[in-house]
């Protein structure tokens, strides 16, 4: 929905509050978020973000300065992650006839759903594969391919220390003892599949369309783990089964506090929507997760980060990107400077300040626009809170991957298609499923990896962002190009 339509098109559920000139205005939400994260660690950036009449084209600043307003300080980090939650829940509403509600008020006088069970026939894989290019890596095979996305800056060496961690116990991969809550079960980022493979039990939340129950159910009975999801007759029927999340998030946090007996819960955060529905879709998902942890304190929780937002990293990172920016050959130092000139500096501009540490890396893409990024800032600042609280979080960067809603996008698209170019590994979604499935796996067996003095080192923990990270050039400074080199392979 945007701001001139979403008044014609109201929903009962998750939504974003009438405004008194009628209108439901996602810009009005998004400003105002943001203003009340960075008001008590950064007056400035708080009026800047509330003052900002172009919110649609400028909004990439102020996210950034939420990242860097909590960078040095863990208790601003900590105050800027609580302030945006508390803000974001306060600014939604639920809606339904009867008109507009608090969040916190939110309840349903609505039956859980009944559940059914599907357990698979197959038997569970006892070690770690990754498919990759048309093969399928496995022991020492996988340990070198880990080293060269290490060696190449595709990944942060503490991915490859994870990975190898879960080769050395493959029995961590079915989860004993555990019940993984997938929402967004048909996420082509999701761990669904792999966790199913690995014997684990899933309970998998998802819309009810019976196209794509019909192949999760399918994938389910030839795997070897065990699925339980939720239906309106108790049976596994494609067309029976699932549940709305945005009008029903409190009902089925009442069904999955019912199907997990005994096991630890562990809600993971897989569920995407195009524009602002991708922003109430989250902020039910954050409804459902605080409700279970107050119901059951021992819920884990998990969330994918997205690698195109802006991120404190490493020194070394910074180190690297700086000796590539350096040693780049003559012909890009030829090419470079004139493109910098003419571009008034947008174009192939250095990453980093030199010696930066830790540096900022901005990879924000205006394409994906201000909603989905408060949709991924908001579940960084619930990790954050989480984490904070003594909780335990797993939270990866993801890589880029080519998914339906990036391909779909035709400057993405492109852009996504020449970003070898310059070093930057796109994945295919067989690949980063696996490998974003076995973050997890060792994040759930070691109290979601080490805790760190500062939330952004959490953060850049095992982040496997594709080489952003460490490219020598700004990845808003080489976008545009790369999708200049992408356009024919694209659109092929």
């Amino acid at each position: 929905m945007s701001d001139a339509r979403g008044a014609q098109r109201p929903t009962v559920g998750v939504r974003f509050p009438l405004a008194p000139d009628g209108r439901r205005s996602t810009s009005a939400v998004g400003r105002s978020v943001v203003a009340a994260a960075l008001r008590p660690v950064d007056p400035a950036g708080s009026r800047a973000a509330e003052q900002e009449t172009a919110w649609r084209s400028e909004y990439l600043i102020h996210f950034r300065r939420v990242v860097e307003s909590g960078v040095g300080d863990p208790s601003a980090a900590d105050t800027i992650a609580r302030s945006g939650l508390q803000a974001l829940r306060s600014a939604m509403v639920v809606g339904s006839e009867a008109g507009d509600s608090k969040l916190d008020d939110w309840s349903l006088e609505a039956e859980v759903p009944a559940t059914a069970e599907v357990v698979g026939a197959g038997e569970p894989e006892s070690e770690l594969s990754l498919p990759y290019r048309g093969t399928r890596l496995r022991g020492d095979d996988l340990r070198r391919r880990l080293d060269a996305w290490v060696a190449a800056g595709v990944l942060e060496p503490t991915v490859g220390d994870a990975v190898r961690t879960v080769l050395d116990h493959p029995d961590w991969l079915r989860l004993d003892g555990r019940t993984v809550a997938v929402l967004g079960a048909g996420a082509e980022m999701g761990p669904l599949i792999p966790l199913l493979r690995w014997g684990a039990r899933v309970a998998a939340v998802d819309l009810p369309r019976e196209g794509l129950w019909s192949r999760l159910l399918t994938e389910a009975r030839k795997r070897s783990g065990r699925l339980v999801l939720p239906t309106r007759t108790g049976e596994a029927d494609p067309a029976e089964a699932g549940a709305d999340l945005v009008s029903a998030a409190p009902v089925i946090a009442d069904w999955l506090a019912s199907v997990v007996g005994a096991d630890q819960l562990v809600v993971g955060n897989y569920v995407y929507a195009d524009g602002a529905a991708n922003l109430a879709v989250s902020v039910a998902v954050d409804v459902l997760s605080t409700r279970l942890l107050a119901a059951r304190p021992d819920t884990a929780l998990a969330f994918l980060a997205t690698p195109t937002d802006v991120f404190a990293v490493p020194g070394d990172a910074v180190r690297q990107s700086t000796q590539a920016y350096e040693s780049r050959s003559t012909a890009a130092k030829v090419v470079g400077r004139p493109l910098r000139t003419l571009s008034g500096g947008r174009l192939l501009r250095r990453a980093y300040a030199v010696g930066s540490d830790p540096g900022i890396i901005d990879a924000l893409v205006p394409q994906q626009g201000p909603n989905y990024a408060l949709a991924k800032r908001l579940q960084r600042w619930r990790a954050t809170v989480a984490r904070r609280d003594g909780g335990l979080v797993s939270m990866n960067v993801a890589p880029p991957t080519r998914t339906r809603s990036v391909v779909k996008n035709r400057a993405l698209a492109a852009a996504y298609a020449g970003a070898h170019r310059f070093g930057v590994e796109v994945f295919e979604s067989a690949t980063s499923n696996v490998l974003m499935a076995a973050l997890l796996v060792h994040d759930l067996h070691t109290d979601g990896g080490p805790r760190h003095a500062e939330p952004w080192q959490d953060e850049a923990y095992a982040a496997a962002h594709g080489g952003l990270w460490r490219l020598p050039y700004a990845p808003r400074s080489i976008l545009g190009m790369a999708a200049l080199f992408g356009w024919g392979a694209a659109r092929r």
